[in-house]
C-alpha cells in the first residue's frame, strides 16, 4: 500500500459514541532506543541488529491476534516503547499498512506516536509520520535543563526539547502532549517552576508529569547504590507535585488523572480508556493486553518473541482476574482520576466494606458526594496507599 492510500484510508471520524457501541484500543510496543535512560524499567534494546526480523514478526502477530478483541471497533492506536520514532518511516509505514489490512479503522479517534526530541529534527519526517494517520504526538521532553537530562541519561539536549515541539506545531499538529519529570536531585523548586513556565509557553494542550522513581534493577538504582548518582528526595518530590497541581490549575489545565493534565478537554483517549477498563490489545515484546476478564503479557525478549511468532504462536503469560481483583483494580485506577469511584456500582457487601475501610482514612484526603469517592489534592499525595487500604479481601 502506497503512502497516499495509507493517508486516504486513515480518515478519522470524531463520532459521538453511544454506550451500546463497544470500543477498544491497540498498543504496539517498539522495543528499541538510541540509549538507555537511567530510570527506565521498560523492556527495550539499544541494538537495532534484529530490527528487521522484529518488524516481520510484529506484522505476523497483528494477523495472529486479529480475533482477540472479538470484533470491537478500534478507537485508539498507541505506538509506544521504547522509542517508535527511532524506527525508519518505511518501518512505520509497514506497520500502519498491516493494521489497515486487518482492522476496520473508520472510527479511529486517536493515533498517538511516542517520540524523542532528538528524532524530530527533520520537518519532512514529521510530515511523513502524519501521512500514516498519526494525529497525536507524545514528546518525551522530561526537562528543559541540560543538567537534568544528563542525570537521566536522555539522548537529547534542552535546545532540542524546545525546537522539537515547535517543529511539530509548524507541521500542523495541535494535539501534542509532552512528558515532564520532577523530583530529580538536580532540579530545585525554582528550576521546576521554570520547567513548567516553559511548558506553558509552548501552548501544548496536554502535559503528563511523573515523579522520578528508583525502580528495581535499573541503572539509576545501581548508580545510587554505588554513590555515582544522588538519591531521590521524596519530600522534594511531594513538594514539587503540589507545585505542579497549583500551576496547572492556574493555567486552566484539568488534572483528570494524577499524572495527566489537559486543557480544553484534550484528554488522552487511549490512556483514559485504560482507566475506564476498556479492552485493549498489546502487540510486541512485553506488551500487555486486556479482554475484560483476563490480562496477558508477551515475553519481554526480542529473540524469543521473534522465534515464537515465526513458529506461528504468541508467547505470553496470562492471569484470569477474579471478581475481587476486578474491583480492586477499579479502586486503584478510579481514585487516580477526576471522575472518582462510584461506590453505588457495587453490591451491598462490597459497598459496605469500602465504606468501613474509609473510616481509617484521613477525612481531609477524600470527598464523598452522591456516592462518588474522590481524592482531594492532599489525598492525591497518598493515592496508592489510600487505594490499597480500600482493597477488598478475597
Amino acid at each position: 500500500m502506497n503512502e497516499d492510500n495509507v493517508k486516504v484510508h486513515f480518515v478519522f471520524h470524531f463520532v459521538v459514541l453511544t454506550s451500546q457501541i463497544l470500543m477498544a484500543g491497540i498498543y504496539i510496543h517498539i522495543p528499541f532506543c538510541k540509549q538507555a535512560c537511567h530510570y527506565c524499567n521498560f523492556y527495550f534494546s539499544t541494538s537495532l541488529g534484529n530490527k528487521d526480523n522484529f518488524i516481520k514478526a510484529l506484522l505476523k502477530e497483528i494477523e495472529l491476534s486479529k480475533d482477540y478483541l472479538a470484533g470491537e471497533k478500534i478507537e485508539t492506536i498507541y505506538l509506544g516503547g521504547g522509542t517508535p520514532s527511532h524506527l525508519k518511516i518505511e518501518d512505520l509505514r509497514l506497520i500502519t499498512a498491516k493494521l489497515l489490512s486487518v482492522y476496520d479503522l473508520n472510527e479511529l479517534r486517536e493515533f498517538t506516536i511516542e517520540t524523542n526530541p532528538d528524532d524530530l529534527k527533520d520537518a519532512e519526517l514529521i510530515k511523513q509520520i502524519g501521512t500514516l494517520g498519526v494525529n497525536r504526538f507524545s514528546i518525551g521532553i522530561q526537562s528543559f535543563f541540560d543538567e537534568d537530562l544528563r542525570y537521566m541519561n536522555r539522548a537529547h539536549n534542552s535546545d532540542e526539547a524546545l525546537s522539537s515541539v515547535k517543529r511539530v506545531q509548524d507541521a500542523g499538529f495541535e494535539n501534542i502532549t509532552i512528558d515532564l519529570i520532577y523530583g530529580t536531585p538536580t532540579m530545585n523548586d525554582d528550576k521546576w517552576k521554570q520547567n513548567l513556565d516553559t511548558a506553558f509557553s509552548l501552548s501544548v494542550p496536554h502535559i503528563s508529569s511523573y515523579a522520578l522513581t528508583v525502580e528495581a534493577k535499573t541503572s539509576l538504582e545501581k548508580r545510587i547504590g554505588k554513590g555515582e548518582s544522588k538519591a531521590v528526595d521524596e519530600v522534594q518530590s511531594a513538594g514539587q507535585l503540589k507545585m505542579l497541581m497549583n500551576e496547572m490549575r492556574a493555567h486552566n489545565f484539568e488534572q483528570y488523572e494524577i499524572s495527566n493534565f489537559a486543557c480544553n478537554g484534550m484528554y488522552a483517549v487511549h490512556n483514559t480508556n485504560y482507566w475506564l477498563s476498556k479492552k485493549y490489545l498489546g502487540l510486541g515484546p512485553s506488551a500487555h493486553s486486556f479482554d475484560g476478564n483476563s490480562r496477558r503479557w508477551n515475553v519481554a525478549n526480542n529473540v524469543n518473541y521473534i522465534k515464537s511468532i515465526n513458529a506461528g504462536k504468541i508467547l505470553f503469560e496470562e492471569e484470569v482476574l477474579t471478581e475481587v481483583q476486578k474491583v480492586n483494580e477499579k479502586i486503584m485506577t478510579s481514585l487516580r482520576t477526576q471522575w472518582g469511584l462510584g461506590i453505588m456500582n457495587y453490591e451491598v457487601g462490597i459497598r459496605n466494606e469500602i465504606l468501613e475501610s474509609m473510616k481509617g482514612i484521613d477525612s481531609s484526603h477524600y470527598l464523598l458526594e452522591n456516592d462518588i469517592l474522590k481524592l482531594t489534592e492532599e489525598g492525591k499525595l497518598f493515592a496508592d496507599s489510600i487505594a490499597a487500604s480500600l482493597f477488598i479481601e478475597e
